[in-house]
């Protein structure tokens, strides 16, 4: 192995003494890795990594739902838990930093809450400072019965954050009011996408013109254009993310990134491929193929900070997978690793 420069760090929701956050050294040359630690955490669902490297937030179905602030050791990824704080609502599924590490945000599936968290300059959490709660039904009985927040995403400049609401077919847009510290609802600023869409994930383009939402129930990814004065979402296409004989019944897309050059990807748990996608300049999508990810439930995947390489998180094939992409686009398997039941991977600078 080359010396790394980055730590992979993994969430792992597999129970027992295997759950918890794995760090493993990242090869940029091969796209390999090497286990380097373990930190037991209860139920980590996601996480993710202050600006400055040195804290990481992770979001825990533990105790009716925590958000963990951690410090880690940048020379071999363990982590040290400071404090938990509530994730004031049931099932935290997603957590993210604003871009200038002012503050954190938690998604709660189950609660209907997505809740916002004061840092200080060091990265420590302070307890909530602001909860929304979001109302509302959609089409299909069985998952939209009620609301459910599925991500809480900083827009680029980190004026506003953007929630994907599964159960209401809307992306709810709030003004982050660092003020107050209080997110204002910015109903002129939100998208409502057709009945049964599934609002999941929301990944933005480098230079933040457009958004891409993945819609879970009907196998879509959605372009949004975005306002930067206003942070206004407006749908301006919508591409399916898989082939054409397949029914959006036999798939569940989860997780979409944007490659640094501006293509976009997509994870597909029941056809278990990625599907990559070109954009025109107007963002719209065309697709560019699927790649076996090489095991089952790919619920997410990750970027390597290069762009060189994308890892597939199967979960229940307790692998990730490595892929060289390609200068068009294409994906082609490089290297494999048992992780045990991977749900989440996010990149952290090695000291």
């Amino acid at each position: 192995m080359t010396d790394p420069e980055h730590l992979a760090l993994v969430c792992s929701t597999a129970g027992g003494d295997d759950a918890g956050v794995h760090a493993y050294a990242f090869d940029a040359a091969d796209g390999t890795l090497s286990e380097t630690s373990s930190t037991s955490v209860e139920h980590p669902m996601y996480l993710a990594v202050h600006p400055d490297g040195d804290t990481v937030y992770v979001a825990n179905r533990t105790d009716g739902g925590v958000v963990s602030e951690c410090s880690v050791d940048r020379s071999d990824g363990s982590l040290r838990r400071i404090v938990d704080r509530s994730s004031e609502g049931v099932g935290p599924c997603y957590v993210s930093v604003d871009p200038t590490g002012r503050y954190a945000f938690v998604a709660n599936y189950g609660g209907g809450t997505a809740a916002m968290y004061p840092l200080s300059d060091d990265g420590g959490l302070g307890p909530a400072c602001d909860v929304v709660t979001h109302e509302g039904s959609g089409a299909n009985p069985d998952r939209q019965a009620q609301a459910h927040p599925h991500a809480a995403v900083p827009g680029p400049d980190g004026e506003f954050l953007y929630v994907p609401d599964l159960g209401t077919d809307r992306v709810e847009a709030y003004r982050i009011d660092a003020a107050a510290d209080r997110l204002r609802p910015v109903e002129q600023a939100s998208a409502a996408l057709p009945p049964g869409t599934g609002p999941r994930h929301l990944a933005f383009g480098p230079e933040g013109a457009y958004g891409y939402l993945v819609g879970e129930l009907d196998s879509t990814v959605t372009t949004l254009a975005r306002d930067a004065e206003s942070g206004a979402l407006s749908p301006v296409g919508t591409a399916n993310t898989t082939p054409d004989d397949v029914s959006p019944a036999d798939n569940s897309p989860s997780d979409v990134h944007v490659h640094p050059v501006g293509r976009v990807y997509v994870s597909n748990r029941g056809h278990r491929s990625i599907a990559g996608f070109a954009v025109g300049d107007d963002g719209t999508l065309s697709p560019l193929g699927h790649t076996p990810t090489g095991g089952a439930n790919p619920r997410d995947f990750a970027l390597d900070p290069s762009g060189r390489f994308l890892l597939a998180e199967n979960r229940d094939d307790f692998t990730v997978v490595t892929f060289a992409v390609a200068d068009d686009g294409g994906l082609d398997e490089r290297a494999r690793r048992a992780v045990p039941k991977p749900t989440c991977l996010a990149f952290v600078r090695l000291a």
